[in-house]
């Protein structure tokens, strides 16, 4: 089913790296990761752009899974060699921006639900209801280590635990009403204590009595952002997410992905339009075709291979420097991020890749789809992807910053634009108004 309008998300980590693991090193100028200005100045770039949101993906510790030992990760700077806490970061955006959609990462696994609730509902009401939260359950023991915990839970545990998780944040967030602030100065009253509840949450897990601190902020609950991709992560999508963002390699794989979230939807009794599917693309612009490529390969060209292989290996959860590098890959296993190395996995094989190409391929994009061409001619395939139904919109990838974004929204949202796809103004103040939901 096609959609009147698609969505467009930024995605950035805190860091050297995002999905291109050429991004630090841009030949043309360097790339300032550890300052608050290239970040406000990139989100400014897309809230110009009339991007939805802009959100950062975040995780808690060094990659150091090849090899067991963080040498190849610091020393050629895969996805972990740096990420800054993203919460900070957005709020020096959102003092910068006023209509662009901030989400942030955080942990279900590693953290408390008291504390997810006062950072996102403060967020929320310092961007006047931009605050969405993606909700992740981590991926691996050197997380697990960061926190005094010898190894990380088993698979479905995590997403057991994160839908209590998911349960009482929720509920902290609605135990204040929407009109318990009054404010009345004359009288001296402050709040209704009729319209404050407690929450007396009691699970397996986790507790918490409540309620929180912070008065019911504009979007009432900050939007839910997933990317689980395993069985039970798409159950606990389907329950909870308002957007999900995924990793499919070709048109046809997003499309059954889609369908498969709406199925999925439809088994948790709530309407497909309660939540976008966003996948994920990396553009190259060019003036023509053949420039477009050449700005491709030149970018891929700088990808060290072990540095893919160090990304991958945290993702796995699995220390792939015991495999040859230069053998055919075989089937991969991973106690972390189920979806995207069984993704990786079944690429290899269809291409004959050996585990340095692999590698290769992981560092260019993490399995993101390159597209090449004039501004154009992406339009129109973004353009016939979404109208096909197989999207509601894209996550878009940078492959160098800020150029791939500066590009993007000069270049190809105009055409987008042009095809009505893709709205000239926001239409509300709020993500949740953004995004329609």
């Amino acid at each position: 089913m096609a959609r009147e309008e698609m969505h467009l998300a930024g995605f950035l980590i805190a860091g050297p790296v995002v999905h291109s693991h050429s991004l630090w090193r841009n030949p043309k100028h360097d790339v300032p990761f550890l300052s608050a200005r290239y970040y406000t100045d990139i989100a400014q770039t897309l809230e110009r752009g009339k991007f939805d949101l802009v959100f950062f993906a975040d995780r808690l510790g060094i990659a150091d899974r090849f090899g067991n030992d963080k040498t190849i990760g610091i020393r050629y700077g895969d996805q972990d060699s740096t990420r800054m806490d993203p919460v900070p970061v957005l709020s020096a955006i959102s003092a910068v921006t006023e209509r662009i959609g901030l989400g942030a990462t955080r942990s279900t696994t590693y953290d408390l639900p008291y504390h997810i609730a006062r950072e996102f509902r403060t967020l929320d009401h310092l961007s006047g209801g931009r605050a969405a939260w993606n909700v992740v359950t981590s991926m691996n023991d050197g997380e697990a280590m960061n926190f005094g915990i010898e190894s990380h839970l088993d698979h479905d545990q995590r997403y057991d635990r994160a839908d209590e998780f998911l349960e009482v944040t929720c509920k902290l967030w609605d135990s204040w009403e929407p009109d318990a602030l009054i404010l009345d100065a004359e009288k001296g009253i402050y709040a209704d204590p009729e319209k404050v509840h407690y929450v007396n949450y009691n699970g397996t897990y986790l507790k918490s009595r409540g309620p929180l601190n912070i008065p019911a902020s504009p979007q009432g609950r900050p939007v839910i952002i997933q990317a689980g991709s395993s069985d039970r992560g798409r159950t606990f999508a389907a329950k909870w997410a308002e957007v999900i963002f995924n990793i499919s390699p070709s048109t046809e794989l997003m499309r059954r992905f889609t369908q498969s979230v709406r199925e999925d939807l439809a088994k948790a009794g709530r309407p497909e339009t309660s939540c976008k599917v966003l996948p994920a693309v990396m553009p190259f612009v060019g003036h023509t075709e053949a420039e477009a490529r050449e700005k491709r390969d030149a970018h891929n060209s700088l990808v060290e291979p072990l540095v893919g292989l160090s990304t991958l290996s945290a993702h796995a959860n699995v220390d792939l420097s015991t495999l040859d590098l230069d053998a055919p890959v075989s089937e991969l296993r991973s106690s972390g991020t189920q979806g995207n190395i069984a993704m990786v996995s079944r690429v290899a094989k269809e291409e004959g890749m050996t585990l340095r190409d692999a590698g290769r391929r992981y560092g260019e994009s993490v399995m993101v789809p390159q597209l090449c061409g004039t501004p154009k001619q992406i339009a129109e395939e973004l353009a016939e992807t979404f109208r096909s139904g197989a999207s509601d919109g894209f996550v878009i990838s940078p492959a160098f910053l800020p150029e791939s974004f500066t590009e993007f929204v000069d270049l190809v949202v105009p055409e987008l634009q042009r095809l009505r796809v893709y709205r000239k103004d926001y239409n509300g103040s709020t993500l949740r108004s953004h995004l329609g939901i």
